[in-house]
């Protein structure tokens, strides 16, 4: 009977046990750690039982990211460390975002603005940079948890000029998303409703997007302040 492991020493025998043994995603590895030293520290300041439970729930959250292994997905059978197979959010999966702003400009203008999509940085200070490919495709590059970054190739699935743009994220994306703007004629046409729709797989999941919240960096925060700047470079005529 075989009493030794004559490879279990191997180091490259260790790094594949560690590559099948990872589930998730470097992007959802680095939110999970930033989510759970959030909890921990917003759990320690409470001095309660609740704060304790929620500093525990912190330490689960930052093994979770520092090993890259979830043992919930691997009862699910989801590994998000594989690129995303399919485009945009299917169905119910993911969190959606609704927000509305009136600008006081014509929808043809506003409409303008925004599908000259490298103009999304100058209001959306969460991304970095937005690249036309072509006249359908474009390469986003967006910051993420702990100085990190997330990059990923969408497509607009829709577009009539002055009423509405869609688009969603393209397989591989590192943050799969989709989403849609609509420009809606108010005040007889002389003002716009901008009503913009945003459906995202947060990359550390849904307690990731609680933690943000806690933090004021949740996207329908974002969404609201982003909308606020927009309105104030359409109105101040910087929409050319």
């Amino acid at each position: 009977m075989l009493t030794t492991r004559p490879f279990a020493e191997l180091k490259d025998l260790d790094a594949l046990r560690d590559r099948l043994n990872t589930n998730m995603s470097f992007p959802e590895r680095v939110g999970s750690v930033v989510a759970g030293s959030a909890l921990i520290l917003f759990g320690t300041s409470r001095r309660s039982i609740g704060g304790l439970l929620l500093g525990l729930l912190g330490g689960a959250f930052i093994h979770r990211g520092t090993t890259g292994h979830c043992a919930i997905y691997e009862k699910l059978g989801v590994n998000s460390r594989r690129a995303a197979t399919e485009p945009g959010v299917r169905g119910d999966k993911g969190i959606k975002v609704v927000k509305t702003i009136t600008v006081n400009r014509p929808p043809e203008n506003v409409y303008d603005y925004w599908r000259q999509l490298e103009n999304l940085p100058r209001f959306m200070p969460h991304l970095n940079a937005v690249q036309t490919i072509d006249n359908r495709r474009s390469h986003w590059v967006a910051k993420g948890p702990a100085g990190s970054s997330v990059e990923w190739d969408a497509e607009i699935i829709g577009d009539r000029r002055g009423q509405f743009i869609s688009w969603q994220s393209l397989a591989g994306a590192e943050v799969q998303n989709a989403g849609s703007v609509w420009f809606e004629p108010a005040n007889h046409g002389v003002s716009t409703a901008v009503r913009v729709s945003i459906q995202y797989q947060p990359p550390a999941g849904a307690l990731g997007a609680t933690v943000a919240k806690i933090l004021g960096e949740a996207p329908e925060q974002q969404l609201d302040e982003d909308l606020r700047r927009f309105k104030k470079l359409v109105e101040a005529g910087n929409a050319s």
